[in-house]
């Protein structure tokens, strides 16, 4: 059990809040306030700043924190280390980006949600990882980085986000990243995330990107840059061959800091409040219950679902709803957990007519080989996810930045990855970008370790349904092209008896899955804004002390994926809670359709 430090400054009624705690005998009693050192170790239990969970924002937020001597961090992560034994090979289900798919399937680092049956998906239960590990989610996604469209910005801006346009984000972006094409005004050079660009000399990436063009979409070489809309080469957080996660790239860097410490396996269970100051958080770890505290804040980077879950569980929520669950209601805010938003995706599939797949490489015997081959050198085919080629497009005329995306894989999918394929097949992921059906999520009970109910209310407008008849058109008049005549076979799915809107759409309710991108469940908005649970510098309204970082803040969905966003609104976070201005680089330009008039 961890013990008081002589830092926390006890108010009688924090004593009485947080109760007696039994202390070791090595650890004196608080007789009196002394200076602590920032030096971390085993006897403190106060630290300038407590972050919750160890993400792709917690990571980034310990390691830009602790920069500074004079503070100390504590980053509690629920999950394990992303290593065994110190190494990236036994942790390779992590670490091996072709691998991406065991740690979907299983709850080893997944905290495994589903949501509750959706009424216009035919009452599906739909099946959402979140990652619970070192570097949470960047430790089991498809390492596909995308920034969405320079407007999404902007129109966090309108909504509310005062300080959030594109101008204000783009520089963090590029202060997060080393991107190995070098910096320009988009990328950044010497940040800590690597970041590579697909190369890879596969046939059918190739095929994709050229059968786009044939249907009229233009190419263009930086989706990330000046130019989103358009087909070509994606951006991929992978580094000499192996994944590069937020844990990666800014926690590991970070912790031989004297200033910094790390717990595992610590399920944080409440926020502790001294009236309306958030002093600290109580979490279970092997079976104890502690507490600790927080000089200058309490910082909640858990993710969309679980910073929201802790909220409510902490007495910070709708009012109405706490008392069902006979919660102490600390601060009435009805905007949390709802908002919540998320892509959805189909996969469009069709037979290779020549043995150039994945599907080879999926059989036993190859995967001994392609192992082994990662093993030694970090090379072959486990070097890669595969994502190495995809775009953005307009669904319809009057759109004024791209609204569908394309992943194309060499490969088929089926159930997460959880079903083998059987076949020689080839896929493109797409999806509306912009989804106008809301969510929400409340608890469950107030248990912490029970999941919450997820409501995401997919496919709940005409709208949505709409964009998605767009998506399996387009995507079908793109693989008629003559580039794909060489490898194009059969259509797989959603097979040639799907032709009409309402046979499209029945596929869409039947097939269309996550794309695993929930957020917008503690809005960041203006005071006016009833629904808004933080302010700008993602400070939750009306407590002092607690901030939330992570994708839960974001006004609206992005265009595109989101552990890029959440990386950069993190290093923007950072510099907000150290009181450094915010950078700001104007005047960059951003491409637009010479004409809304048509749709390519």
């Amino acid at each position: 059990m961890l013990c008081f430090s002589s830092s926390v400054r006890l108010t009688s009624s924090l004593r009485r809040y947080i109760s007696v705690q039994r202390l070791p005998n090595s650890c004196p009693l608080l007789q009196q306030r002394r200076h602590s050192s920032t030096a971390v170790n085993k006897s403190t239990a106060s630290y300038s700043y407590v972050i919750v969970g160890a993400g792709s924002a917690g990571c980034v937020l310990a390691n830009r924190l602790s920069e500074n001597t004079s503070d100390s961090v504590l980053l509690l992560e629920a999950g394990p280390k992303d290593k065994q034994l110190g190494s990236t090979r036994l942790s390779w289900k992590i670490h091996m980006p072709a691998a991406l798919t065991y740690n979907l399937c299983d709850d080893k680092y997944n905290w495994f949600y589903h949501t509750l049956p959706q009424a216009h998906m035919d009452g599906r239960v739909m099946y959402w990882p979140r990652g619970r590990v070192w570097g949470g989610s960047s430790s089991l996604n498809a390492m596909v980085y995308i920034r969405g469209h320079a407007e999404d910005y902007n129109r966090w801006q309108s909504e509310g986000a005062e300080g959030w346009d594109y101008h204000h984000c783009l520089p963090y972006f590029r202060k997060a990243q080393t991107h190995e094409l070098g910096a320009d005004r988009y990328r950044g050079g010497d940040g800590p995330l690597h970041v590579t660009r697909g190369k890879t000399s596969h046939p059918l990436h190739h095929a994709f990107i050229e059968v786009a063009q044939q249907a009229g979409y233009p190419f263009t070489d930086d989706m990330n840059g000046f130019q989103q809309e358009g087909v070509g080469w994606m951006d991929m957080t992978i580094h000499r061959g192996k994944r590069w996660s937020t844990a990666s790239a800014y926690l590991r860097p970070a912790l031989s800091r004297p200033n910094l410490r790390t717990e595992v396996r610590c399920m944080v269970t409440r926020i502790l409040f001294d009236g309306m100051r958030a002093r600290g958080v109580e979490y279970q770890q092997d079976g104890q219950m502690k507490k600790v505290f927080a000089d200058k804040e309490v910082i909640l980077s858990g993710g969309a679902i679980n910073s929201p879950q802790l909220l409510l569980l902490s007495g910070v929520g709708n009012a109405d709803e706490l008392r069902k669950h006979d919660i102490p209601v600390i601060q009435h805010l009805p905007g949390v957990g709802c908002n919540l938003q998320d892509h959805l995706e189909i996969y469009v599939q069709h037979r290779c007519t020549q043995p150039i797949t994945l599907y080879k490489a999926q059989k036993p015997f190859h995967m001994v080989k392609i192992g082994l081959e990662w093993l030694l050198r970090f090379t072959g085919y486990g070097a890669t996810a595969h994502l190495e080629s995809g775009g953005f497009i307009r669904s319809r005329p009057g759109v004024p930045h791209p609204d569908i995306q394309f992943h194309f894989l060499p490969s088929q999918v089926i159930d997460h990855g959880r079903v083998k394929s059987k076949i020689e097949a080839f896929q493109v992921h797409v999806g509306p970008m912009r989804s106008t059906s809301v969510g929400w999520l409340k608890l469950k009970s107030r248990d912490p370790f029970a999941h919450p109910i997820i409501q995401p209310n997919y496919l709940s407008t005409d709208t949505d349904m709409l964009e998605f008849r767009q998506c399996i058109k387009h995507t079908r008049e793109i693989f008629t092209q003559k580039a794909f005549d060489p490898f194009r076979g059969p259509e797989v799915q959603p097979g040639p008896a799907v032709q009409s809107d309402a046979e499209i759409d029945a596929f869409v309710r039947q097939k269309a899955d996550s794309a695993y991108h929930p957020s917008c469940t503690c809005k960041m908005g203006s005071a006016s804004d009833s629904r808004a649970v933080v302010d700008p510098a993602l400070r939750v309204y009306g407590l002092q002390g607690l901030r939330v970082v992570d994708a839960s803040v974001m006004p609206s969905m992005l265009s595109g994926n989101l552990n890029a966003p959440t990386i950069m609104i993190a290093e923007k976070a950072a510099d907000a809670i150290k009181g450094i201005p915010s950078l700001h680089d104007p005047g960059v330009p951003v491409y637009r359709p010479m004409s809304l008039e048509t749709q390519r």
